[in-house]
């Protein structure tokens, strides 16, 4: 199966509808990672057809159970979730923030060769971030751990809005642990086409 149809058939079985253009720029959001990817080692994983599962198909998988105008992705790294979320919600504006220059470099070429106008993207770390006006979701695949996305970039989330976190196994011991001001809202189990994996969403809002 090539990588088209690999794609397509991933996003069909998340119950996803997305058009032919968004598809193609999946894809070559792809092919721009795997070629930085041999300079700069943006991502451990080498193979294309792997990162359309355990990249693309991981990050849109949180798609239907996330609604936000305004969308924060911290540590974003080689734009994951950012960039695939930015072209499957192209109503809502992007921020792609990391540390690194290197990465947000790739982050800036990628926003360009996608003409991916509702995503921008910043170079400082987190917790000395402040911004004008929070985000109303806050997501993560980056930080590990749940105390420190919390006390990292909880004090860039809206009065009402929501910090979304792309976990492995459920986090029985990190949630029983949760900084004061935060709560679980909702933990969302994920399937992610061809892969045999555990994945959950877990959404915090002020307690």
């Amino acid at each position: 199966m090539n990588l088209a149809a690999q794609l397509a058939d991933g996003v069909a079985q998340l119950g996803l509808s997305l058009p032919p253009q968004t598809h193609q720029k999946l894809l070559d959001y792809l092919a721009l990672l795997d070629k930085w990817n041999q300079a700069y080692n943006l991502t451990a994983v080498r193979d294309p057809s792997e990162m359309v599962g355990q990249h693309l198909l991981d990050c849109l998988a949180v798609v239907p159970y996330i609604s936000a105008a305004t969308i924060l992705d911290v540590g974003s790294g080689a734009g994951l979730p950012g960039v695939p979320l930015a072209l499957a919600l192209p109503r809502a504006q992007v921020t792609l923030l990391d540390s690194s220059q290197k990465k947000t470099a790739f982050l800036r070429q990628a926003v360009i060769e996608l003409a991916l106008g509702n995503a921008t993207v910043e170079c400082v770390r987190a917790e000395h971030w402040s911004v004008p006006k929070p985000f109303d979701l806050v997501i993560s695949r980056a930080l590990s751990d749940l105390t420190e996305f919390v006390l990292l970039a909880g004090h860039l989330v809206a009065p009402g809005g929501t910090l979304a976190a792309m976990k492995g196994v459920y986090p029985h011991e990190e949630l029983a642990h949760l900084p004061d001001g935060f709560r679980l809202r909702r933990a969302q189990a994920l399937n992610i086409p061809g892969l045999r994996v555990a994945r959950h969403l877990l959404l915090l809002e002020r307690s």
